[in-house]
């Protein structure tokens, strides 16, 4: 094995692949923060990095205006890549270890109000295509799934007697999820309009005009494309599904620990950030309604 940082690079990627069986859209994450990491470190021997070093390709990035988020996300990367490096390639020390990354101002998450929602959502499956489209938004709203979980459904995974979906979520975790009924009636009929373009040994769900498993680029480019057709003013993307599923959802329950379970967080701090979206919204509720809130007429 040589010691040159892409050619570590690429051992531990394929151990993220093959050992520890990561998603390809994690492992694909992965490798582009290692890219960003070797390219400010370009010229330098990886195992005689130090902790300074690091803090200055951090000091750069935030320079260049990555969010605290895109920067706690790459180091989490660094700190992994050379835990592998010590563990398999004899390294002495993982300068990655006490570097903090600069706090930014927290955005909340953008999510479609229910009449949005309902004005996305409301369109005819006239054509294979859009039997499909309906099935894919429909489920990823009615159960607040991840991109990468949707494409990895299988047919065998949505369970329509209980009404329920098993999708495998980052870290190899399994859960079960709710579907509503408007997905389940999508998803039948979506089944009946598959099985014409299924290619032999093809297991999704999902699948392409070609009868081959659709691509998370494709759901994206379909749902922006399906946002503009149905009239709304703003980019509607896979994970702004996700958002206004647990919003709404939030709003309805106020249960913070059932809409963790739901969306497969680790910690219930990350769903947190839904509350603030709903008391956002409650105030724009109220400054749009409460007659105290609005502004007195100068008489």
């Amino acid at each position: 094995m040589s010691n040159k940082p892409e050619s570590l690079a690429a051992a531990f990627i394929g151990h993220l692949t093959y050992e520890r069986r990561l998603s390809p859209l994690t492992c694909t994450s992965y490798a582009r923060d290692i890219r960003v990491l070797l390219k400010y470190l370009s010229g330098s021997d990886l195992a005689q990095v130090q902790l300074p070093a690091i803090r200055q390709v951090i000091a750069q990035l935030h320079g260049k205006g990555l969010s605290s988020k895109s920067l706690s996300r790459m180091l989490s990367a660094w700190r992994g890549f050379y835990h592998y490096l010590i563990r398999d390639h004899h390294f002495k020390h993982n300068p990655c270890t006490s570097v903090r990354v600069p706090k930014s101002a927290q955005r909340l998450p953008h999510a479609l109000s229910p009449d949005e929602t309902a004005q996305l959502l409301n369109f005819v499956s006239n054509d294979m295509l859009a039997a499909r489209d309906k099935a894919m938004f429909e489920l990823f709203y009615s159960s607040g799934l991840r991109l990468a979980e949707l494409t990895q459904l299988k047919p065998t995974d949505v369970n329509y007697e209980e009404g329920t979906v098993r999708v495998l979520g980052k870290g190899g975790k399994e859960r079960i999820i709710p579907v509503g009924e408007q997905a389940l009636q999508a998803l039948r009929f979506w089944l009946e309009q598959r099985t014409p373009l299924l290619k032999p040994g093809v297991t999704a769900l999902f699948l392409s005009h070609r009868g081959v498993a659709i691509s998370a680029r494709t759901i994206a480019h379909r749902l922006k494309l399906r946002g503009k057709l149905q009239g709304l003013h703003q980019n509607v993307h896979p994970h702004i599904l996700r958002h206004s599923f647990a919003s709404h959802v939030l709003q309805s329950s106020g249960d913070l620990r059932a809409v963790q379970e739901m969306l497969g967080h680790a910690s219930i701090s990350t769903t947190q950030i839904y509350t603030h979206v709903t008391i956002k919204q409650l105030k724009e509720v109220y400054q749009r309604c409460h007659p105290a809130a609005r502004e007195v007429p100068v008489s």
